[in-house]
């Protein structure tokens, strides 16, 4: 049970620079279990927390505010007003917590960074036939399952693929044929899901069992298999005993050679353990079942995010939070003491429907286990620190090469793309500490009139983009520039000294040159020029700095193309049905959804046309007689009416 409550203020500033105010309001606050809000001024919700006690834990943000990290002090600097809800107890508060956070996701609940290079698999619940692949990306819908993220890809792509062999699953992302399944349906590989020969039922089956594997439930799976094998065979159904006996040779393939020395192999157990320096937190978790290594998941995290047992504590806490209650092993073993450890377990528990053990291993074979994925960890934190030593080397020789005043911790960089001025569009692509941060990553779409097809003008598109992108900082002159997040320390161009003047123009204008800093980058011998300066930066083609601009232009340059293709892709697909005559966009939408593509629907008889939603009898014809205009429309338009007829007639009947 939960009570909410909320103190608001009609002002606005910061809490800190109103004590009294700030006082009054910490001694309202209640000495219970809850979550707590912290907003700023804009009503934005900064940071989401629980405790025990919800007066101990908010008074201390205010306490020793010269002690706390900079990710901390500047959330407190934004704090206006705060919010609370009190629960029943502290595993209540937990749960409330991990909604809240998926809910809303606020900047500085952000522990764990956005680590792009560790890959997951998703099964899209969400659809009648679901498809699994292996992604970087989280999505946002609920109904699809995440599985990961893995640190070995290969291994994970390799028993996606033994997955695909052994169970009928849909091998293809689209239809090869519109009115017949390929040749995987032919040997067995696909249950024909492109012509709908399997129910959405009877296909969640099949691939719940797949689930299984990656929910590290192989054994169990093996077990039910071999059932329905024996079972088959006894009724003398040899075909489907001789296919569950290929499925388990399959799956104890997939589990070969990853046997664990554990004493109890019958306990499904979770280890993790940490390796970290005064920057980067490297974590690992592995995953035992049956005394299987089943899976490598990684994590990072800021160091300075809180003490080793604190950082595990919240990487616990995300990742059981995300995964399905079977999942949750009996048995977690963690390197460090975690502060509110009985809390976890208790929530773990609950979720589970059994007990959840949480505990800190000191002798024999269970804390060799977790010393093992600590030595995992410390691997990864090696490589993390490589790169990031390469990436700071790169980004003081950049600094020093273009006199800037620091390191330049986040560059954006600006291509434009276009075919002769058609479907121009253009890419803001961010690195911050030499890495690209894509979940900043942003799409313009050129909205110059002067820039058409036949007509192209890179100049004014680039000065577009840079207006749109900074106008807020000139439509607001007190809006904190240097220091705010969103601020770049470099902006990177790709051209020459044409765009860079066009550039350099728009900043003058907003009256922002002053403090941004500004480079272009020609593509053509790789020259580095600044606002001014009739001669390139005097550098070495292969110097770190220059390698770092160049690898930031080129993924501008990748990320302009790939939109620019995807919107000249979909342009190209509506022309064709934008000619018909009261054929909408939505009815467009529906056509190609159906079909998938032009050349189908090109093929598709009046029949097929008709059955799409939105499309009667005489629009069918209409986009029939479009694609065959020697065609006989009165015959076609009775075949059409004389088979709806028949329809409606078989319902009633």
């Amino acid at each position: 049970m939960v009570h909410e409550s909320a103190i608001v203020y009609s002002e606005r500033p910061p809490l800190v620079k109103e004590p009294e105010r700030l006082e009054a309001f910490l001694k309202e606050l209640p000495l219970e279990p809850g979550v707590y809000f912290m907003k700023d001024g804009r009503d934005q919700i900064l940071y989401i927390g629980k405790s025990k006690k919800l007066r101990n834990r908010v008074r201390s943000y205010f306490r020793d505010t010269h002690r706390h990290m900079p990710r901390i002090a500047m959330m407190v600097m934004q704090i206006v007003e705060i919010e609370f809800i009190v629960t029943d107890t502290e595993a209540e508060a937990l749960a409330l917590e991990a909604n809240l956070i998926k809910q809303h996701q606020p900047h500085f609940n952000v522990l764990l960074k956005d680590d792009k290079k560790y890959p997951y698999l998703c099964i899209t619940w969400s659809e009648d036939y679901p498809r699994m692949f292996v992604t970087r990306k989280r999505r946002k819908n609920l109904k699809d399952r995440y599985y990961g993220p893995y640190v070995d890809a290969g291994l994970l792509r390799r028993t996606l693929s033994i997955a695909k062999r052994t169970f009928p699953l849909r091998q293809r992302p689209q239809p090869l044929f519109r009115d017949r399944p390929c040749l995987n349906y032919d040997i067995g590989r696909c249950p024909g899901v492109c012509q709908e020969l399997i129910s959405p039922e009877d296909y969640h089956k099949t691939v719940q069992r797949v689930a299984m594997v990656f929910q590290g439930r192989t054994d169990e799976l093996v077990n039910a298999l071999t059932q329905q094998m024996e079972k088959a065979a006894e009724d003398l159904r040899f075909e489907q005993a001789a296919l569950l006996r290929d499925q388990i040779q399959g799956l104890e393939r997939l589990t070969a050679h990853q046997k664990v020395a554990l004493p109890d192999d019958t306990v499904s157990r979770d280890a993790i353990a940490l390796s970290s320096d005064e920057q980067f937190a490297c974590i690992q978790l592995f995953q035992i079942r049956a005394g299987r290594l089943v899976g490598r998941l990684g994590f990072n995290a800021d160091a300075q995010a809180g003490t080793r047992g604190e950082i595990l504590q919240r990487v616990l806490e995300a990742h059981y939070q995300m995964v399905e209650p079977i999942e949750i092993p009996a048995e977690i073993l963690v390197q460090h003491e975690l502060p509110e450890g009985d809390i976890l377990a208790e929530y773990l528990t609950q979720r589970r429907g059994r007990k959840v053990a949480i505990e800190v291993p000191q002798r024999q074979t269970k804390a060799e286990l977790v010393d093992m994925v600590e030595r995992n960890a410390q691997y990864e934190l090696v490589r993390t620190q490589r790169v990031a030593d390469r990436n700071a080397q790169a980004m003081q020789d950049l600094a020093e090469a273009l006199d800037l005043p620091d390191q330049p911790k986040r560059i954006e960089g600006y291509d434009i793309s276009h075919i002769q001025g058609s479907d121009a569009v253009a890419s803001q692509v961010v690195f911050v500490d030499g890495m690209p941060a894509k979940q900043h990553y942003r799409h313009y779409k050129i909205k110059n009139p002067e820039v058409r097809a036949g007509h192209s003008d890179d100049f004014a598109s680039m000065a577009e983009v840079i207006r749109r992108r900074f106008r807020r900082y000139a439509a607001d002159p007190d809006k904190q520039r240097v220091g705010n997040p969103d601020w770049p320390d470099l902006v990177m161009i790709d051209g020459g000294k044409g765009q860079l003047s066009a550039v350099v123009e728009v900043l003058r204008e907003l009256n922002l040159l002053a403090d941004l800093h500004v480079v272009s980058l020609a593509k053509k011998r790789e020259e580095i020029f600044l606002p001014g300066e009739s001669l390139p930066v005097s550098t070495e083609a292969e110097q770190p700095g220059v390698q770092l601009l160049r690898r930031l232009r080129d993924e501008a340059h990748r990320f302009a193309v790939s939109f620019h293709r995807k919107k000249r892709s979909d342009r190209m697909r509506r022309s064709r049905l934008s000619d018909i005559p009261g054929l909408g966009q939505h009815r467009q939408k529906e056509l190609l959804a159906a079909f998938r593509s032009i050349d189908y629907i090109r093929e598709a008889p009046t029949e097929q046309l008709a059955q799409v939603p939105g499309i009667g009898p005489h629009m069918a014809q209409q986009i029939y007689n479009y694609f065959h205009p020697n065609a006989n429309s009165d015959g076609a338009i009775a075949t059409v009416e004389s088979a709806s007829a028949a329809s409606v007639e078989s319902q009633s009947g």
